[in-house]
């Protein structure tokens, strides 16, 4: 884009911040108050989860340490988990503007946030980003898959190949926000399948999506991905909810 042109958009359409509108100097991201709200997540943290360390216990020696959940994990679904923000009340208008609001616009500012998350797992030389699959009747409902959004965007940014329909969502399912704990892991039972098993064996994955709550989406896709001989599975997400 040569710079008159450049010019012209920003005059017709000056960027703004994704979070609050305000106008921006250079290209749509965070104005410099929103960004301070937004509770990134920073090191130390568990070098597993990525769950950062609070109290100074955990901060003591921790690069390279496990949080107490995954000290206890005998079998860990996934090799690394990674996510760009805590998903608070500051965060949450950001996040389901882009999922429920059309703000599709939002989706090459937030995959920026995710490439910088994920550098933990770009250093593993994954093969794939499979975004979270919604059910086709959902997906009509919507008209968009956010979360393949997001691996669209990222793969241009990493150069990783995004793969969209090796994973699908066989069973229309009930809103997880509607659910909680035992009830959101009985909903989504058998509710992932691999249709294209030759695309996935012996590659490692990269799960994206945008918030994680109590993980149950991520571990029954993950294991869709584990039984069609996927060897190694990461996960990717925006924003996840702090206990």
């Amino acid at each position: 884009m040569n710079l008159l042109l450049k010019y012209f958009i920003n005059t017709i359409l000056p960027p703004r911040c994704i979070r609050c509108g305000k106008i921006l100097s250079e290209r749509n991201g965070l104005c410099a108050d929103c960004f301070q709200k937004i509770n990134f997540v920073a090191e130390p943290y568990c070098a597993r989860c990525g769950v950062p360390f609070v109290s100074q216990s955990e901060q003591y020696n921790s690069i390279g340490q496990l949080c107490g959940a995954c000290l206890h994990e005998k079998r860990p679904v996934f090799a690394l988990r990674r996510f760009a923000f805590v998903y608070d009340d500051e965060a949450k208008n950001l996040v389901l503007g882009f999922k429920f609001l059309d703000k599709t616009n939002y989706a090459e500012v937030l995959a920026n946030m995710l490439r910088r998350a994920g550098a933990d797992i770009w250093q593993q030389q994954p093969d794939l980003l499979i975004p979270v699959p919604i059910h086709r009747r959902r997906l009509l409902e919507r008209k968009y898959n956010q979360s393949a959004l997001l691996a669209r965007e990222l793969a241009k940014q990493t150069g990783i190949t995004a793969e969209y329909s090796a994973l699908q969502r066989v069973r229309h399912t009930v809103p997880q926000v509607q659910l909680s704990g035992q009830a959101r892991r009985h909903n989504l039972k058998h509710a992932f399948d691999v249709k294209s098993v030759q695309k996935i064996k012996g590659k490692k994955v990269v799960l994206i999506d945008d918030v994680e709550t109590t993980g149950a989406t991520l571990n029954e896709c993950a294991k869709a991905l584990k039984k069609a001989g996927a060897s190694k599975i990461y996960a990717l997400t925006l924003a996840r909810t702090m206990k």
